[in-house]
């Protein structure tokens, strides 16, 4: 998300760099530049203008005027609006109630309302450690009720059945007493969606919000709409106490509107984000982090917390005394540090969070390609545990076997083991004491190796 509105911010505030002083003219410039590049990212008109008028009163502020760095000085403006307009800082689920929480998911047809009942349940008991049971009052669309059980399955939620037959009013009340009757944290409860806002879908809604007295009802929105999400979201504030918003599909956005535009035309925060089709792609919005995101500074914070919560720590250790042993680093262990980067969401959502990513040449960017990921996962998977432990011995007919198992050419399996042979040699750099030293200076100022794969790296 974001990346064009990324591109032009740091286009327009670069030109800053080589000046002396801010003036009134090129601070003028630039922020015309700077309201195109919002208006180009969808964000809705009266945010735009609000945004713009803030930006210029303080950068035409006497200190700003006499700063020697006004580059730095406006960047750090700009920051501060976008952080402002987006809503300060995180704020979380409110779920002190006496249990079970109840948390109301609205929102119009296909923006992936169910999926992310779903994800919601599985970040609230690997998170915060909550017993959750979810519910579907959707009985309208054929095989909602179907789907969100499949999800509460894979997710490891408890599912409360519901049919068709019944009217959404009572199957939530339904849902509510058994969750009482199993002491449950948090019910989540999925309704009905609509094409479009019409008075019989509000009218259903306010009577279930009415009957079950959620603590959170949240407001799902699919990202790709641009500043219609944020109208929509108002339109369903106005009948509704929406208390946040999850916005969806932000990973297919790259314009970012309705981001900035919500919070502003609802007075509503974004407490989530939907960032990919995954059930554990689902973060909490950090406004801070997002405007970070949006000026090229990376988002190191999330990427630790991606760490943390979605990375094999036993693997990692058992790796890592593999190499101070002196043992050799195998193309299992390669493999399995391609999965935990996929888990990571590739090297596009690496590098997204990585500080400095928007200096790096667009040519360079362009190498990083996430498939080249699973299809390394899928030619390693492809041979015997004999070849993965001497990759020396993968000759002509061989190759040519690991080729047709993973749908791949012999020249990627020749590329794929070249690749690996680097990466034997940096591995052995690990060994003894200073050998992470050493082997980060080896890989200092190298980027975007063959196919696209950083020489050796990831960051595990």
């Amino acid at each position: 998300m974001f990346d064009n509105l990324t591109d032009r911010l740091g286009s327009a505030l670069n030109k800053l760099r080589g000046q002396g002083r801010l003036s009134e003219e090129n601070i003028k410039e630039t922020m015309r530049e700077v309201r195109m590049a919002l208006l180009e990212a969808d964000v809705a008109l009266p945010v735009v203008r609000s945004f713009i008028e803030q930006v210029k009163e303080k950068a035409l502020g006497e200190e700003v005027l006499k700063s020697l760095t006004p580059g730095q000085v406006l960047i750090k403006i700009v920051n501060d609006e976008l952080v402002k307009v987006m809503g300060e800082a995180n704020e979380r689920l409110n779920l002190a109630a006496q249990p079970p929480a109840v948390v109301l998911m609205a929102g119009l047809q296909g923006s992936g309302k169910t999926t992310s009942v779903a994800k919601l349940a599985r970040w609230l008991q690997q998170t915060q450690k909550k017993s959750v049971m979810v519910v579907s009052c959707d009985v309208y669309r054929p095989a909602a009720i179907d789907q969100l059980r499949t999800l509460a399955a894979e997710v490891g939620a408890d599912f409360f059945a519901s049919t068709p037959e019944q009217k959404p009013s009572e199957i939530a009340a339904a849902a509510l007493a058994q969750a009482r009757r199993q002491f449950k944290d948090v019910l989540i409860v999925d309704t009905a969606g609509r094409l479009h806002v019409d008075e019989q879908m509000m009218g259903e809604i306010k009577q279930l919000h009415a009957g079950i007295k959620p603590v959170e009802t949240l407001f799902v929105v699919d990202s790709m709409t641009g500043q219609d999400a944020a109208n929509t979201a108002k339109a369903f504030n106005d009948a509704l106490p929406l208390t946040g918003v999850v916005l969806t599909k932000t990973d297919g956005d790259a314009r970012g509107g309705a981001a900035l535009s919500i919070r502003q035309i609802t007075g509503k925060p974004i407490k989530f984000l939907g960032v990919g089709e995954k059930s554990d792609a689902l973060e909490p919005f950090h406004p801070e982090r997002m405007a970070s995101r949006i000026l090229g500074m990376g988002d190191v914070l999330t990427l630790v917390e991606e760490v943390h919560r979605k990375v094999d720590h036993g693997k990692a250790e058992q790796l890592a005394k593999k190499l101070q042993a002196g043992k050799g680093f195998d193309l299992s262990d390669f493999r399995d540090q391609m999965e935990q980067m996929a888990r990571m969401g590739g090297m596009s959502s690496l590098m997204d969070k990585l500080p400095g990513m928007g200096e790096i040449p667009d040519h360079v960017k362009g190498q990083v390609n996430d498939k080249e990921i699973h299809r390394t996962i899928a030619i390693i998977n492809s041979m015997t545990p004999q070849e993965r432990r001497f990759p020396g011995i993968i000759k002509g007919a061989r190759k040519r076997r690991i080729a047709l198992g993973s749908g791949t050419q012999v020249q990627e399996i020749n590329k794929l083991l070249k690749q690996f042979a680097q990466m034997q040699k940096m591995m052995k750099r690990m060994k003894g004491s200073g050998g992470i030293a050493k082997m980060m200076r080896s890989l200092k100022g190298r980027m975007g190796g063959a196919g696209g794969m950083p020489p050796g790296g990831f960051p595990f």
